[in-house]
């Protein structure tokens, strides 16, 4: 499933374009301020949109509750993952549980966001994932 949304293409380069689009409704048909209610995403641009030009451009929501697993739920599974670890390993050590509990989710979740930035990196590089201009509004 795919959903559409406009902004204005405010640079360029080869076959990419970075568009401003509103985040809430109320902007949706203006576009004028940047203001904190405006976020900057960059898309293909496929029929060669000029900076300045209201644009359609489609985002694939598979994709986006994909990202929105990775980055909200797997650093909260990597600390509960962790914690239980420590937990169990401080229980068969003999030890204090709850510091084998703290280190273990503090570990698993540091290796969760380094994974996280690695993956942000990865998806930048991946032009399929990007959304797309289809078309040129004014």
């Amino acid at each position: 499933m795919r959903r559409e949304e406009t902004g204005i293409v405010i640079e360029t380069s080869e076959n990419k374009a970075k568009v401003k689009a509103s985040r809430h409704g109320d902007c949706e048909n203006c576009g004028v301020c940047p203001g904190d209610n405006a976020m900057v995403v960059e898309v293909q641009n496929l029929i060669g949109a000029k900076v300045g030009q209201r644009v359609a451009f489609e985002i694939q929501e598979a994709n986006m509750l994909w990202a929105a697993f990775v980055v909200y739920l797997l650093p909260l599974l990597a600390l509960f993952v962790g914690a239980l670890g420590g937990g169990i390993l401080g229980t068969n050590l003999g030890q204090p549980v709850l510091a084998f509990q703290i280190v273990g989710g503090s570990v698993f979740f540091t290796v969760a966001v380094i994974y996280l930035k690695r993956y942000d990196q990865a998806v930048k590089k991946n032009d399929k994932l990007l959304p797309v201009i289809t078309k040129i509004l004014y």
